[in-house]
């Protein structure tokens, strides 16, 4: 699970950073309509969400440079007890006042 603080990550969740839980693709499985948005990331790599056509919310993520694993927003489990995430990416552009639980990986930039 990855809390991720890019400005692209901020813009897609609506807030200072998207938190996604990555699981292997043969794990989930995808039902229903979504419309796709693919972007460059700040690597160099590609990033697509797929989004609700009604609602607009992240249905799921891919990352291009992890092809064996499908991300879902913690949001849309709508799980208070949620665990935390394990590693923080792209704090480079944290916002200053987020607090991040003791004990996970921080990298400024990417994955570190």
């Amino acid at each position: 699970m990855v809390a991720c603080h890019c400005l692209a990550c901020q813009r897609r969740s609506g807030s200072p950073f998207g938190v996604i839980a990555y699981y292997p693709v043969e794990a989930v499985r995808i039902e229903g309509e979504g419309t796709a948005y693919e972007r460059e990331t700040d690597e160099g790599n590609r990033f697509t969400n797929v989004f609700c056509p009604r609602c607009g919310s992240t249905l799921f993520v891919r990352a291009g440079k992890h092809p064996q694993l499908i991300g879902v927003p913690v949001g849309a489990f709508a799980d208070p007890a949620f665990p935390p995430p394990a590693r923080s990416v792209w704090e480079i552009s944290r916002h200053s006042w987020v607090a991040l639980p003791d004990g996970i990986a921080h990298f400024p930039r990417g994955r570190g």
